[in-house]
């Protein structure tokens, strides 16, 4: 008698293995990719199953048996388990937690594909009601009513409602019990995601931008493309071409955003260009309008998707194209849990299907150049902007002496004056959120700092609060110091401040900041964006978020208040980033028919850096910081893996890691460079302290070789239950 086949199957656990199990009682032997409901210890568990074996480890009679098969189909195909194994091996991460950021939400937690969902709707009495009426001695009903009302005969799913009223619930009981609105469940159903009608033609390409659409058409297979096209210089109409092209062959495009943010403005000109809806999958979602642009895209319904870095995990039966927007921003990069990629997995995804890759940006990685240098991608210039646009001016403030109040300096304050007199718009750029970084006693010089991390509190004035920006930590805004009783004062700048110096400054004119503070409440940033767009605030002050992506046709002067931020910054990228936030940024400014202006705060006007960029722009400064990276072998002239370790205890933290390079050193000899372990830059955070050790070599496959055996047998060490710990490859951040 044949012996059945065993399961393996990948379960949610912090552990680098699947787990065996034989097919549910009475059911057919369930088929890669699709989801099975098991036993785990005590309690039962959602996995998948990734393939099927004739033999396990483990005795026949130990091996225990799948509860239920959750999918009469696979989730997931081929091309989708191959990514979730690839994303496993070379991140180094546990199998069962890629799975599991691999797919929906309501999939992890064994819903159905198809789930029924709960509805409020309006009924016949609640639609013929006095709501006008109504709302004199019941606002929250009539309000809800409306909603209702506006909805339609299908209603509305509670998952909606409450993002658009959160407190419905007690609201809803009061109609259902005047049968004005009635509760019901029904299966969920995918809308229509085609548009009617065609798309609007666009503008004539220029022949920069026909070049790059030519090469990629032309392209067979696979084939990697560094659009480098400097900012304003229509990269989208290149991207419009391509995905025109794609669907046109009845297959599917992934485009990749670094933020929610970059969204609105990119979809609508999708929308209208191309006569087609795009699935959006961004954490901006309820957890079923996610599952529905994901059943959408997997369907094949769905021919364009448009998402921020977990997009990248989406299932496309006919995918032809990925564009990665902004490829150089270090969003793409997931920071906790399972630290990937997403431009790079776009890569390599595109390699396995073999099709093209764009990876787009003004400001292209050093990576990616050292690509292009060694003939591996195709570089793709767009050196001139679009239509009659031209490239802002540039000039430097020395602080030295020119002082700033409150982040104005006097040439800064003269310009603002000048453009918004002109009718021009302008934007202030500071990448410090808050009324100001620290808190100081005037008289003893003590800082207010956070009781959980080392690092100072930053002001909120309008709150009245200080706040850690690290771990999110939060007091009462001291009014006299802690240690000798006399009066504090906020230093420094953040964006709240510059706002309220903005306000005073040019009261006759309106000031909008978009920060992370002020776009919290869903839809806020898409109504301020909309709001900055049609030029209806004259002063924009914003962070990084104001910075990639964005087009202000009125725009025409941007003020850098604190660039030396990232002057002097400790990480071997600091040059890298400090050029390509000035560069986004700068690049707002003159999209249109006028000539924009960029004014650099600095303290530091002679500084190499400002010489380079200033004279040669972005390119200068990536050609030097290459020759200096390959000098001092950083990359992309070696390979990181970052381990990293928290703990209670500082010293665990550090003897987990020694642990760590022991391994290291005996398994790679010479091979690699296990730097450390120290103290991470900020050694206390959230209340633990951190570690990290560095992992260096020349050889890629010699250091996945090592981190290969690496990483099981740290798990199986009994000081790996006292810490908190993981393995960055390829990591963005040495923070």
């Amino acid at each position: 008698m044949a012996k059945a086949p065993i399961l393996k199957v990948a379960i949610n656990v912090p552990l680098s293995r699947t787990f065996d199990y034989l097919a549910p009682a009475g059911a057919a032997v369930p088929t890669p990719g699709s989801r099975v409901e098991v036993p785990f210890g005590r309690r039962r568990q959602v996995g998948m199953v990734l393939g099927t074996a004739d033999r396990s480890d483990l005795p026949q009679e130990r091996i225990r048996r799948a509860t239920a098969a959750l999918d009469d189909e696979p989730l997931l195909a081929d091309p989708d388990l191959w990514l979730i194994r690839f994303t496993s091996d070379y991140y180094h991460h546990p199998i069962g937690e890629v799975t599991a950021a691999a797919i929906p939400a309501l999939l992890r937690q064994g819903r159905e594909l198809k789930p029924s969902i709960k509805c409020v709707a309006i009924t016949d009495a609640g639609s013929q009601s006095d709501i006008e009426t109504l709302a004199k001695r019941a606002p929250r009903q009539a309000e809800l009513l409306e909603l209702l009302l506006d909805a339609g005969g299908n209603g509305m799913d509670v998952e909606t409602l409450a993002e658009q009223m959160p407190t419905w619930r007690p609201t809803a009981k009061a109609l259902l019990e005047k049968g004005l609105v009635s509760r019901f469940e029904t299966r969920a159903f995918d809308p229509e995601v085609t548009a009617a009608g065609a798309g609007e033609p666009g503008p004539e390409l220029n022949d920069d931008q026909a070049a790059a659409v030519r090469a990629i058409r032309e392209s067979s297979g696979f084939s990697a493309n560094v659009l480098d096209g400097v900012t304003g210089s229509g990269k989208t109409e290149v991207y419009l071409h391509l995905i025109a092209d794609i669907i046109a062959a009845g297959k599917q495009v992934l485009v990749l955003v670094p933020e929610i943010g970059l969204t609105p403005q990119l979809v609508a000109r999708f929308r209208k260009r191309l006569g087609v809806e795009p699935a959006l999958l961004h954490s901006g979602l309820t957890d079923l309008q996610r599952l529905t642009a994901w059943r959408q895209a997997r369907s094949g319904d769905a021919k364009l998707v448009v998402g921020t870095r977990s997009a990248i995990f989406t299932p496309l039966p006919a995918v032809g194209l990925v564009i990665v927007d902004e490829e150089h921003d270090h969003s793409f990069k997931q920071q906790e849990g399972l630290r990937y990629s997403a431009r790079d997995l776009a890569i390599a995804r595109a390699n396995h299907l073999d099709i093209p890759v764009v990876l787009g940006s003004a400001t292209p990685t050093l990576e990616m150049l050292k690509h292009c240098l060694d003939g591996n991608y195709r570089h793709l210039q767009l050196p001139r902007r679009a239509g009659a646009a031209k490239p802002p001016q540039v000039r430097l403030v020395d602080l030295g002496v020119a002082a700033s109040e409150e982040g104005l300096s006097e040439p800064l304050a003269a310009a603002i004056e000048s453009h918004l007199a002109s009718d021009g718009q302008v934007l202030m750029y500071l990448n410090r959120r808050g009324f100001a970084p620290t808190l100081i006693c005037t008289m003893c010089g003590h800082v207010a700092e956070c009781r959980r991390c080392d690092s100072r509190m930053t002001v909120h004035a309008k709150d009245r609060q200080l706040r850690c920006h690290h771990c999110g930590s939060a007091r009462p805004l001291d009014e006299f110091c802690g240690e000798c009783g006399e009066a504090v004062r906020p230093l420094g700048e953040g964006t709240q401040r510059l706002e309220d110096a903005l306000l005073r400054r040019f009261p006759q004119y309106s000031v909008m900041r978009i920060d992370s503070d002020s776009t919290q409440h869903k839809g806020s940033m898409d109504e301020a964006l909309g709001r900055a767009t049609r030029g209806e605030a004259d002063i924009l002050v914003g962070t990084q978020m104001l910075s990639k992506g964005h087009h202000f046709p009125k725009l025409t002067l941007v003020g850098i208040v604190n660039a030396d931020q990232g002057l002097f910054g400790t990480d071997f990228r600091s040059d890298e980033r400090l050029a390509q936030s000035v560069i986004q940024v700068a690049g707002r400014a003159g999209r249109e028919s006028r000539v924009g202006e960029v004014i650099i705060q600095t303290g530091f006007p002679n500084h190499i850096f400002w010489q380079r960029l200033i004279e040669g722009g972005y390119a200068r400064v990536a050609s030097d910081a290459l020759l200096e990276r390959e000098a001092s072998h950083w990359p992309p002239y070696s390979r990181l893996a970052l381990l990293r370790s928290a703990a209670p205890r500082r010293a665990d933290a550090h003897a987990f890691l020694e642990l760590a390079a022991e391994r290291v050193r005996s398994l790679a000899g010479e091979r690699l460079r296990a730097l450390g372990p120290v103290d991470a830059p900020m050694a206390r955070r959230a209340g633990r302290y951190r570690a990290q050790l560095l992992v260096q070599g020349f050889d890629r496959r010699a250091l996945h070789e090592v981190l290969r055996e690496l990483r099981p047998a740290l798990e199986s060490e009994p000081l790996a239950r006292k810490v908190r710990w993981s393995i960055d490859v390829d990591p963005v951040e040495l923070f």
